[in-house]
């Protein structure tokens, strides 16, 4: 989902991913504050919390006395090594190799888009 222009994921989706409970993802992020920055975590205000309800984004989510937390990308990144658990750890690796396959298609892109022509002969010796 996108809040503040930014592609992040609520703690109890993230907690579901990890196999853990909320409150686990919750004091993962109090205890470690330097290892979340501002950009790394929002923390969701009412409006946005009803506004994200009355489009139900988050119908089915738990009912909870603080307000969700909203992990970008970098959040996800920085909590996979804070927390434990098997679960947790095969999340981890996944991030690892899902990152590495990308740097690797990257690198691969930015090859073509260098010398196409000569991908282009390659390609037209296999035919």
């Amino acid at each position: 989902m996108r809040l503040r222009g930014q592609d992040v994921i609520l703690d109890f989706a993230v907690a579901e991913i990890y196999g853990v409970e909320t409150r686990e993802i919750n004091q993962a992020v109090r205890n470690n504050p330097r290892k979340f920055p501002e950009n790394y975590i929002i923390n969701l205000d009412y409006q946005e919390l009803a506004d994200l309800r009355s489009n139900f984004l988050i119908a089915n989510s738990p009912k909870s006395r603080t307000l969700p937390k909203a992990f970008t990308e970098k959040g996800l990144y920085m909590l996979a090594t804070i927390l434990k658990g098997d679960k947790a750890i095969e999340a981890t690796i996944s991030i690892i190799e899902a990152f590495s396959k990308l740097r690797e298609l990257s690198r691969t892109i930015g090859e073509l888009s260098a010398s196409p022509d000569k991908y282009v002969q390659n390609v037209a010796s296999f035919i």
